[in-house]
């Protein structure tokens, strides 16, 4: 086994001459936390019913039938999302590592508006809703991310 492999086995990224240490249990429970959060944040108790509404869903329409089906589509998004959520939390997890200088929360704050909140804006803006839609859709958007990043920051910070 060459040496990056080998480093990447014991939780550690090579850049340049310094070696960084990534707790995967830290990003792990980061990936659980977003997926958590997420639920709640689009589920009924928080913003489910305006997102549906910004989605064009009308849950008054969707018989039980439907219901079923479009759950049967869901799991496999769910797993996949759940993927790209462990790269998003491991990519922060080195970035974190890497910007010392400033708390996890602080670097993810920083993340979040130099490049989340540039590209969910840009989405909603040209989304060809309306108004009023593409604003709700870039705050609650934006909002679950900020969130997401801003705890996983202070947990992969706090973890290492």
């Amino acid at each position: 086994m060459d040496r990056r492999s080998e480093d990447f086995f014991q939780n550690r990224i090579h850049v340049g001459s310094k070696f960084m240490e990534i707790n995967y249990l830290a990003v792990l429970v980061c990936g659980v936390m977003a997926m958590v959060v997420g639920m709640a944040w689009y589920g009924p108790m928080l913003f489910g019913k305006t997102w549906m509404k910004v989605m064009c869903v009308d849950m008054n329409t969707m018989t039980p039938e439907k219901i079923k089906e479009a759950q049967k589509k869901m799991a496999p998004v769910y797993v996949l999302n759940f993927l790209t959520v462990l790269l998003t939390m491991w990519v922060l997890a080195g970035y974190v590592e890497g910007w010392n200088t400033v708390s996890g929360a602080t670097n993810a704050l920083w993340v979040w508006l130099g490049f989340v909140m540039p590209t969910v804006a840009g989405q909603a803006m040209w989304s060809g809703k309306s108004k009023e839609l593409s604003w709700k859709m870039f705050f609650i958007s934006s909002g679950y991310q900020l969130v997401t990043l801003v705890i996983a920051g202070w947990i992969l910070g706090m973890w290492k």
